[in-house]
């Protein structure tokens, strides 16, 4: 079905100039700066099951971009399985700032048992990421902790920060993509067995997954006890799915640092797939405005399952620059041909 997923519902033969008409790009400011950025830029459009989004990184390349654009067209035209769960748990999420910021970092989030912090961040160093996590356990002392590197650390580096936690006593519960490639994942998964053979700490895969050509090798390579799916990386809800059944392995259902209605597809993938492990789907707590006047800002550590209404008031507020309209616009039409 020109590159989509196979189990879509047959879409109406004006797809294509459905999302082109509604199409709407936005530029959303972030409250602390994340992943380097400041303003999270958007595009909307509205299908005949509601509004979805397309956000790819502006980085990305066009073949990428549309794997994200195909996820995008599946929750705007088809109907969503039925999920058991109205709600999910989800974990809070602390940028790489300062431990004197890390208190207001983490306000908007309320209150949580899950916090994943940024670690790696170019410029800083690793006595800096320990003093980041070190700080959030003083403040929140019975907070699981998840460290996500995105690839950044070496495996001496990984292996440096695991044993500092591990002789501290925290409550660490995975490492989220600590090394780049799946060789040093298995590396990594290997020695910390070595280090805590009792209760090693656990290694979980992010990049390895999304960004590879086989989302399964790294299961099959033994190198991750858990896997992050984000599902408009992966091609949306159905290819989402399809691998975390073959991987077999438990799963972590996380945002691509999207708007509300970007959350709400993940949130109906983590209550399809029933993870033991809280979401990463409460980032948009980490945005300073919103798509809708009911964003999905976690409350008592959970975010609700269910579609979000865009209001006209946010299309017009957050409207991105014409010039930023274009490009979009112009990327958006590169990756409607490639699907």
């Amino acid at each position: 079905m020109n590159g989509l997923p196979e189990k879509l519902a047959a879409l109406p033969t004006d797809w294509r100039a459905r999302v082109l008409e509604s199409a709407r790009v936005l530029q959303v400011p972030m409250r602390v700066r994340f992943r380097g950025l400041d303003v999270r830029e958007v595009l909307l459009f509205e299908g005949t099951h509601g509004w979805a989004e397309w956000s790819p990184f502006v980085e990305y390349d066009d073949a990428e971009s549309s794997i994200w654009l195909r996820a995008a067209v599946e929750f705007a035209f088809n109907d969503l399985p039925a999920v058991a769960h109205k709600s999910i748990k989800v974990n809070a999420t602390l940028p790489a700032v300062a431990p004197s910021e890390v208190a207001a970092a983490l306000a908007p989030f309320g209150a949580f048992e899950v916090v994943k912090i940024k670690v790696a961040e170019k410029g800083q160093a690793l006595a800096d990421d320990i003093a980041r996590v070190r700080e959030v356990h003083r403040l929140w002392p019975n907070a699981r902790i998840r460290l996500d590197a995105n690839g950044g650390y070496s495996v001496v580096q990984t292996l440096e920060v695991a044993q500092s936690l591990i002789d501290s006593g925290l409550p660490i519960e995975y490492l989220e993509q600590p090394v780049a490639t799946v060789a040093e994942l298995a590396e990594v998964r290997t020695a910390l067995r070595q280090i805590s053979p009792d209760a090693p700490i656990k290694v979980a895969a992010d990049e390895s997954v999304r960004k590879a050509s086989d989302p399964i090798a790294v299961a099959r390579a033994g190198a991750a006890d858990v896997l992050v799916l984000k599902a408009a990386p992966l091609g949306g809800i159905t290819a989402a799915m399809k691998i975390a059944a073959e991987a077999a392995l438990p799963v972590v259902v996380s945002s691509a640092l999207e708007t509300s209605v970007g959350i709400s597809m993940g949130a109906h993938l983590a209550a399809l797939l029933h993870s033991p492990y809280a979401s990463g789907l409460a980032t948009a707590a980490l945005l300073a405005d919103d798509v809708t006047d009911s964003p999905l800002i976690p409350v008592d550590g959970q975010i609700a399952v269910a579609r979000v209404d865009v209001t006209n008031d946010a299309l017009t507020r957050l409207a991105a620059t014409e010039e930023r309209r274009a490009w979009w616009l112009a990327r958006l039409e590169r990756c409607l041909a490639l699907i």
